[in-house]
């Protein structure tokens, strides 16, 4: 805990943000740092709640109240040590998560939660600037080769991990650089590149190898890959991007969120030109999905100079405050607006798409109708269109942000033999061991598409079973922090 009464004492205060209308005009992260004094007593109001709910809420089992209560006390060192013990990567975190920690704090009941995914950012940033974090290579190696598939947050945490036991350690990419979707499908304003390259020149000082421009699947193959190592940790992600099905779809102008995020990043990373097809200046631009993914897509449209944007969520917009069957300390399912929201566009919420009509296969426009959720007694919710709601958008690039339906599993599931789930994900047992001996998975790939902060957690749990695998007996890997039984 940080100060008994500062809960009471001082209230909640965000990291500042550079100018909306400055930051729209490139691609450099916006949230600025807390004021020393300020991350203090943002620090200070984390309560003496008797039970961390925080640390329960948190995949990772973060030890919150203990970083909150070294930082209050000046003690940033000590801090991220409590921090990087259960966390391999707070400064992407403390970017990117939507913090089902702070969902659980003890003081969302009634007040606004610590800003604990902030205090991540500020803990890492200063560790980094003292020169606390260092390549720590182990004392010695087991003699044991592992092949990780897909360097994403799972795969580079199982990674991490794994070279820490003193295994050697091999990260295989399909894409040119290593970081898997924080390299390319997370924009450079959520996290700089410098971020994600600095944690990865510090793991190859430790001993990792990372191989891009490898696909597996055809390269050497993954029943070749496993001959050739002791194991292997399959973490390539769920990419396999949703479709939309309509009349249609064919149409110049219709993109897949993933395609427009990849291309912009190698834009902003200097990879390659804007190509007027992935360009948003001066048109109208209709994203349909209203996640993360979306205002990611949003928040690049506004800094490509698109002359409107707007987002749709095909569900209704959900409650201002929670529902009665979302009570605390349960994830709040309540309106949001992302920081990519602020900066500009609209949004509409219960909109179907019906069609998509254009000009010498040109998208022109794309016709809607409104829908309604109706619950009946005994039944599950459904929606409902609503008669003479049909209604016209004029729109020059659409941008389908409709969530993923599980990995590319075609060649894995050929060449290795791994048994699938009936949703097409990898299965996996308890200990993160596919159907094949010595191959395990974590990840996005198993677990289907999710937080960052599972993916990290899952690559630390797989690392751990990995670890138990090759020496046949308990691993002495940490993964999660302590964990917390309510009743």
């Amino acid at each position: 805990m940080g100060k008994t009464t500062g809960f009471m004492e001082w209230k909640r205060v965000p990291a500042p943000k550079r100018e909306k209308s400055e930051r729209v005009g490139d691609s450099r992260e916006f949230v600025l740092p807390l004021a020393a004094e300020e991350a203090k007593r943002q620090a200070g109001r984390c309560m003496d709640c008797g039970v961390p709910f925080c640390q329960q809420g948190c995949p990772l089992g973060n030890p919150i109240p203990d970083f909150n209560d070294a930082v209050y006390r000046g003690k940033w060192k000590e801090a991220y040590v409590a921090l990087s013990g259960t966390n391999n990567f707070p400064e992407f975190t403390g970017r990117l998560c939507p913090a089902p920690c702070e969902a659980a704090c003890v003081l969302n009941i009634d007040q606004d939660p610590v800003t604990i995914e902030q205090m991540e950012k500020e803990i890492s940033e200063r560790a980094f600037a003292g020169g606390w974090v260092r390549p720590r290579p182990p004392a010695s190696r087991t003699g044991k080769r592992v092949a990780v598939v897909g360097s994403g947050p799972a795969g580079m945490a199982a990674a991490a991990q794994l070279n820490q036991a003193g295994h050697s350690v091999t990260v295989f990419e399909r894409d040119d650089r290593a970081g898997g979707l924080l390299r390319y499908g997370i924009p450079d304003f959520k996290l700089e590149k410098s971020v994600l390259d600095r944690r990865l020149k510090l793991m190859e000082a430790e001993g990792v190898e990372f191989r891009c421009g490898v696909d597996v699947g055809r390269e050497p193959g993954f029943r070749a890959l496993r001959e050739q190592y002791d194991a292997v940790v399959l973490a390539m992600g769920a990419r396999k991007a949703r479709e939309l099905e309509v009349p249609g779809r064919e149409l110049s102008g219709v993109l897949q969120a993933m395609d427009y995020l990849e291309h912009q990043n190698r834009v902003v990373a200097g990879l390659a030109q804007l190509e007027p097809r992935l360009n948003a200046a001066g048109k109208r631009v209709l994203i349909l999905g209203g996640g993360d993914t979306g205002s990611d897509c949003l928040g690049t449209a506004l800094r490509q100079g698109a002359a409107h944007v707007m987002q749709v969520e095909l569900m209704p917009a959900p409650p201002k405050v929670r529902a009665e069957g979302n009570p605390w300390p349960r994830w709040p399912l309540i309106f949001r607006t992302s920081s990519s929201q602020e900066e500009g566009g609209t949004r509409e919420f219960g909109l179907m798409t019906k069609k998509l009509v254009g000009t010498d296969g040109r998208l022109q426009a794309l016709h809607a109708v409104r829908v309604e959720l109706q619950r009946e007694a005994g039944g599950a919710p459904r929606l409902v269109e609503v008669p003479g709601s049909e209604t016209v958008y004029e729109v020059d690039l659409l941008v389908l942000a409709m969530g993923f339906t599980g990995p590319d599993t075609g060649m894995l599931a050929e060449d290795l033999g791994v048994k699938l789930t009936p949703r097409g994900n990898v299965l996996v047992d308890a200990s993160f061991a596919t159907s094949v001996d010595g191959v395990f998975c974590a990840g996005d790939a198993s677990r289907g598409a999710s937080l960052i902060v599972w993916a990290i957690s899952d690559g630390r749990e797989a690392a751990k079973a990995v670890d138990a695998y090759l020496s046949q007996e308990p691993s002495a890997l940490p993964t999660r922090g302590k964990d917390y039984s309510f009743g």
